[in-house]
């Protein structure tokens, strides 16, 4: 790679800028100063300086959504040896994290990036992402205590903001409910249906905001959209 290319792609300055920072004798590769264009480098072997200081090149962004199963904790790593979302998402070059989390036992859509920014964007309550999720739990709740539910709920510790809740399908026993929450506090939808009487049997998340699982299979995973990450960054 050309030293003013490799320059630029590190967030020195434009390639043209770059040219003239080396002409000015203010670049060094391996220790040694160079004053002349054209000269190619290897990002992998070389060590680049400018005003003594070393480069890098600035890690690509990676945006990717995955369908979690059940059975795999939110992190990096873990220290019961429990496989993690990381386990899931291979060849994958860039050094990823995920943003957010979704309980061991709750399967569906979870955010992975290197992006910091985002990350912290997303997962600030500030900025309110929606988060909807399809919940199957014991019995049907009644009008009351769907109310309940979407004026907001003493979950012991927290009283959570509003809720939206709405009854999808009734069975015998049990039914299916799709709840939308903007906060993520640790098992929090699975404790607002504890306090209204209708435990949690199973919890999958379907969409964050405009991003949504749609057909992909649980286990799987796929990168986000041009249109999809300009979303998240102006959402």
């Amino acid at each position: 790679m050309r030293l003013q290319k490799y320059m630029a792609k590190c967030g020195v300055a434009s390639r043209r800028k770059s040219e003239e920072i080396i002409q000015a004798n203010r670049v060094k590769v391996n220790g040694h100063i160079v004053n002349e264009l054209g000269v190619k480098i290897n990002p992998k072997e070389d060590t680049v300086m400018v005003n003594n200081q070393i480069i890098t090149l600035e890690e690509e962004k990676v945006y990717i959504v995955l369908n979690k199963p059940e059975g795999y904790v939110t992190t990096v790593s873990d220290q019961f040896d429990r496989p993690t979302v990381l386990d899931i998402v291979k060849n994958v070059d860039e050094r990823i994290y995920p943003v957010g989390r979704l309980d061991y036992d709750t399967s569906g859509l979870l955010l992975l990036t290197n992006d910091g920014d985002l990350t912290y964007r997303l997962t600030h309550p500030k900025h309110e992402v929606n988060k909807t999720y399809i919940a199957k739990v014991r019995g049907t709740p009644n009008s009351n205590e769907l109310d309940q539910f979407r004026n907001g709920l003493n979950i012991g510790d927290y009283i959570t903001s509003k809720a939206n809740i709405k009854i999808l399908k009734k069975f015998k026993d049990s039914s299916l409910v799709e709840i939308e929450i903007h906060e993520g506090r640790n098992r929090q939808i699975r404790r607002m249906c504890d306090v209204i009487n209708h435990p949690v049997i199973s919890l999958k998340r379907i969409a964050m905001g405009k991003i949504k699982l749609e057909n992909l299979q649980k286990g799987s995973w796929r990168y986000l959209t041009d249109n999809e990450i300009n979303y998240l960054k102006n959402s």
